[in-house]
């Protein structure tokens, strides 16, 4: 997929208030500080797009950019703010939890995680609840660059055997590098790939 535009549209806390005109979305998650705002210029080679809604405060929204007129990449609030305040953090939890499951126009939701790390709990208890209510999604491992591709793999797979414990069939992946641009194409074409099949 060739990215011809993006640009930024809107930022809120509503769901009622996101774009009406129907487009898929395809929507970014992840812990503090996993490279999203990085993932997300990446993919849609504008420096500083992400940047757009990143005054204080706006990371608690919900940022929709809409990409080649044709389909929506959202950036929703992060998860797992252990500096946050209880109001703040169950605040957040609300937003996520009513844009994921309130908001049918989203199509898949892309779960960030930054490979260097083991399987952090709040991720594995956020993907067993993606599981519980149905939600499509797919795993971003992000920051290969910073551990050299075979150790990436190497975690990358024990992460698969973790989840294997609780899943049956595993979600897709793809291992990226926002710096390197490693894993733009793939995430790229199987946004591409769906939104073929939904016009069938």
């Amino acid at each position: 997929m060739e990215i011809k535009s993006a640009e930024f549209v809107i930022s809120n806390t509503k769901v009622e208030l996101c774009p009406q005109d129907n487009l898929p979305e395809y929507a970014f998650i992840g812990r503090s500080n996993v490279g999203k705002s990085s993932l997300i210029n990446m993919l849609t080679n504008r420096s500083k797009l992400a940047m757009t809604s990143a005054t204080p405060g706006k990371t608690l929204l919900i940022n929709h950019f809409l990409v080649n007129k044709e389909w929506y990449l959202v950036d929703l609030p992060g998860y797992g703010f252990a500096s946050r305040g209880k109001k703040q953090v169950e605040k957040i939890q609300r937003i996520i939890e009513s844009y994921i499951l309130g908001r049918e126009q989203m199509t898949n939701l892309f779960v960030l995680i930054d490979i260097r790390h083991n399987p952090q709990k709040n991720d594995l208890e956020f993907f067993e609840w993606l599981g519980e209510n149905g939600v499509p999604f797919a795993i971003v491992f992000t920051k290969a660059d910073k551990i050299g591709i075979g150790k990436a793999k190497d975690n990358v797979n024990a992460y698969l055997r973790k989840l294997s414990e609780q899943w049956e069939e595993l979600p897709p992946y793809f291992i990226s590098s926002s710096e390197k641009k490693i894993g733009r194409s793939e995430i790229l074409d199987y946004i591409d790939s769906i939104n073929h099949s939904i016009k069938g």
